[in-house]
């Protein structure tokens, strides 16, 4: 395949995901105002879960495949580009207030990092170490439908004094939402097949390809929707689909990739040395203060996006 068609398709991925995202954000945040369900809870499941889908997808494809390296550093870098990049951009541009609904969901996240880079400092993770990681996302997941309940029952008596949403409207706005998704996975297929296409042929290693080009392509979705957050000024969205993103997949795409791959997961030396310490001091930086004092700050955007290039640097040296 030549250059040119290469550059096509990209452009046609970038177009999709683009649109989509503005229409899966609108979606989102009409789901959230229907329900009564707080904005970071919407961002944290329903938002987080499908703009996850791309992960999941790629790292099972890769242990399917026999590409452990690109599986592995695809899960661990999305969390590293989802703070150190989306997040960065994030705050940088809107530094907030946290939601009450933040503190647990941040404190789970970075459990997570912490409880998955000692798992894995042997260079292996096993079935059973997995299924301690999937505990964290069974309490996330407790938690989230727990809040989300809440919302949803304050919401009943304004809901009724209202009235009802046309069907019609709850049409367009759910095909709003699912084509916004498509647009926003398929895009995101489209840049990381043949970007991944072009680094393999320029001869970089699948473990870089994982935690780089791959681990930003499937972030792609939490990105758009970030970009797209800030335009609307849904920091709260934002935030719990970035959160949310994170949780998952740390403690459910790569437990899934260990059953998928036997009940053991061979981790790389460049994983347990490089990519995941980073991974826990990116998620330290990014989640602590605002656990302390309920805000992010533009300095946290700064030294986020100066860690995650720095981390970049040190990659391609």
């Amino acid at each position: 395949m030549n250059l040119a068609v290469i550059v096509l398709l990209f452009s046609v991925g970038l177009l999709l995901i683009v649109k989509g995202g503005d229409w899966f954000l609108d979606g989102a945040v009409w789901i959230a105002e229907t329900s009564g369900i707080p904005h970071f809870i919407v961002g944290a499941t329903v938002v987080s879960v499908a703009t996850t889908l791309p992960e999941l997808t790629v790292s099972i494809t890769g242990v399917l495949r026999g590409e452990i390296d690109l599986a592995v550093g695809n899960a661990v870098g999305s969390v590293t580009a989802n703070l150190g990049l989306i997040l960065g951009i994030s705050v940088l541009c809107i530094p907030s207030v946290v939601d009450r609904q933040f503190a647990p969901k941040a404190i789970l996240m970075i459990c997570g990092a912490a409880l998955m880079t000692i798992l894995c400092r042997n260079g292996s993770l096993t079935l059973l170490s997995a299924l301690l990681l999937f505990l964290i996302f069974a309490l996330y997941l407790w938690s989230n439908l727990r809040d989300a309940g809440r919302g949803m029952a304050a919401e009943r008596e304004s809901r009724a004094r209202r009235g009802r949403a046309s069907r019609r409207m709850i049409l367009s706005k759910l095909a709003m939402f699912f084509l916004g998704l498509a647009g926003i996975i398929g895009g995101s297929r489209l840049l990381i097949d043949y970007g991944s296409e072009l680094a393999l042929r320029l001869g970089v290693p699948a473990g870089v390809i994982g935690v780089t080009l791959v681990a930003v392509g499937t972030s792609l979705p939490e990105l758009v929707t970030a970009l797209a957050a800030i335009a609307k000024k849904e920091t709260a969205m934002s935030i719990g689909n970035i959160v949310g993103a994170n949780v998952i997949d740390l403690t459910l795409v790569l437990p899934v990739c260990a059953a998928v791959s036997g009940g053991r997961l061979d981790i790389g030396s460049q994983t347990t040395a490089l990519d995941l310490p980073m991974c826990l001091g990116v998620c330290a930086l990014a989640m602590l203060p605002p656990l302390a004092v309920g805000r992010f700050y533009r300095w946290q955007g700064f030294l986020l996006l100066g860690m995650y290039a720095a981390y970049l640097a040190v990659l391609m040296t």
